[in-house]
């Protein structure tokens, strides 16, 4: 049997919350463990969970009161580095996107979203760690119009080797650490190493961080979702 993504889910309105698990509950591979209209809730049950029990993504609002979803999206990123995030929002803007990419984000939906996108962010999120649309791509590009935003996304002044350029664009290309070391004659460790050192240089968090740095520094163009 195939494993579950395990989700949880957090926004101020009770309605939405309903709405997405009937929503899901049909799919035999996503369960939804856990659902509150509170943020700061969805932090004490986490914190009461084992590892074998921890959820695999969490979709969360971003207005809500009095914890809002930037705040919620900081501390869990904080606690749970490797918990993913989904972000569920109305307003839809570049500014947002490039903040919560910075963030360590893995993907953004709208929350009129058709039910086909929401499977595909949430069943691409969970293998691969991200999940771009073409309209994410295109708020991106726009994000980064200015010097001052493309500096402010990723703030450093250090450059990544060839050897680490070749590791990136293998990750844009979705490869696991055993895959690129393959390709690269490089042990998994190395390839783990190399990946390390460069979330540390660019000022990345994840991965997403990883394919936008390479994205806006004309490394990798992303295969975006129409």
């Amino acid at each position: 049997m195939s494993k579950k993504i395990k989700l949880v889910l957090v926004d101020d309105e009770q309605l939405i919350l309903e709405g997405i698990k009937i929503l899901l509950s049909m799919e035999n591979n996503i369960s939804v463990e856990y659902m509150t209209t509170v943020a700061s809730q969805l932090v004490d049950y986490l914190g009461t969970l084992q590892q074998d029990n921890f959820p695999d993504i969490a979709m969360i609002d971003i207005q809500m009161q009095p914890m809002d979803g930037f705040e919620l999206v900081e501390i869990l990123k904080k606690k749970y580095p490797d918990l993913k995030i989904i972000i569920l929002s109305s307003h839809y803007k570049s500014s947002v996107l490039g903040y919560m990419v910075k963030l360590g984000v893995s993907a953004f939906l709208p929350k009129n979203s058709s039910k086909k996108d929401f499977i595909d962010a949430i069943e691409a999120v969970d293998k691969n760690g991200m999940y771009f649309t073409k309209e994410d791509h295109e708020m991106l590009l726009s994000y980064m119009n200015t010097p001052s935003r493309k500096k402010s996304l990723f703030d450093t002044e250090e450059t990544i080797s060839n050897r680490e350029r070749d590791v990136v664009k293998l990750i844009c290309q979705e490869k696991t650490n055993q895959e690129i070391a393959d390709i690269l004659f490089l042990s998994p460790r190395t390839v783990e190493s190399h990946r390390q050192r460069i979330l540390d240089k660019i000022g990345a968090k994840n991965t997403v961080g990883i394919v936008i740095y390479a994205i806006i520094n004309n490394i990798h163009s992303i295969p975006v979702r129409l």
